[in-house]
């Protein structure tokens, strides 16, 4: 698979629509194989959707993201991560690792309308981008950050607010390896106690010591959460043209009401209907990491 990032200088660029440059990384077997710069020529918004298609990308991981270029983007067939930030090879590996999907839980200003040139409307938990910012020229830093908006301390510590590098070796109960951190040779790179990571796994490293590792069993309630009835639903397929060509197990991306997308899984399917999950799938299962704190910046 292939995945694109909006990229200037090492770093996730703020706005899709703007990105002068994507980084394109190759994936096999859940680790980046190979990567390259692109450049789009100065094609924008919803023209650069057909760009990345063109490209074989299938994910894509950015700051802010307009209304348009969502639906551009979804009618594609790529899955999007918007309100990302930071070093762009740092969320590539987040992504991999099952975690992206927690950046944004910091955007505390969901009740705004609807923005061209900062980010989507979305309800309170999500994250397509971020609300609707005041100076259209701002863009939308990501809901890490939310463009000049401060990032919101969610467990104190030490470390907390600073950016970290940790090490880490994900199992289940019964032994099993989910992701490791020491397998692709890079350490994770978050800012510690604002909610970029599961909470249980922020909890334990935002009071570490550099060097320091530890060992922590998650319960559900502190990694993905318990299996939600409600994320498994049943859609006729006349609703829902092209889904014919989908089977059991198949990832795809579909969108909300405000335009988000969200990754799901075809669970079920008969000759009229398909049945999605939403649930993560970690969720419902008790983790344990072992963790290693590399470093810390502040």
């Amino acid at each position: 698979m292939k995945i694109a990032v909006t990229y200037e200088d090492g770093k996730i660029f703020a706005h899709f629509g703007k990105s002068k440059a994507f980084k394109i990384y190759e994936v096999e077997d859940n680790k980046v194989v190979s990567s390259e710069v692109l450049d789009p020529n100065g094609v924008g918004h919803e023209a650069l959707a057909d760009v990345l298609a063109e490209q074989g990308v299938e994910v894509l991981i950015c700051g802010g993201l307009g209304g348009g270029a969502q639906a551009a983007l979804s009618s594609a067939g790529i899955e999007v991560f918007s309100g990302a930030e930071g070093e762009a090879d740092a969320a590539v590996e987040s992504y991999l690792a099952g975690t992206l999907v927690s950046a944004g839980v910091n955007c505390n200003h969901h009740d705004h309308e609807h923005h061209e040139g900062g980010c989507g409307h979305h309800e309170e938990g999500g994250c397509g981008g971020c609300g609707h910012h005041e100076d259209e020229e701002q863009g939308c830093g990501g809901c890490s950050g939310c463009g000049s908006h401060e990032l919101t301390v969610l467990f104190e510590g030490k470390n907390a607010g600073k950016t970290v590098k940790a090490h880490y070796c994900g199992t289940l109960d019964d032994g099993s390896q989910f992701d490791s951190s020491y397998d692709r040779g890079e350490p994770l790179e978050f800012v510690a106690g604002v909610g970029m990571m599961i909470a249980g796994f922020d909890r334990a490293v935002v009071d570490m010591e550099v060097g320091e590792i530890v060992n922590v069993h998650l319960e559900p309630s502190e990694a993905y959460g318990e299996v939600d009835p409600e994320a498994i639903f049943t859609v006729p397929m006349s609703q829902m043209p092209g889904v014919e060509e989908l089977s059991v197990g198949d990832r795809v991306a579909l969108s909300n009401p405000y335009g988000q997308q969200f990754p799901v899984v075809v669970k079920a399917k008969t000759d009229t209907d398909i049945t999605f999950d939403a649930n993560h799938d970690l969720a419902g299962k008790a983790l344990n990491f072992k963790i290693e704190l590399v470093s810390v910046e502040d």
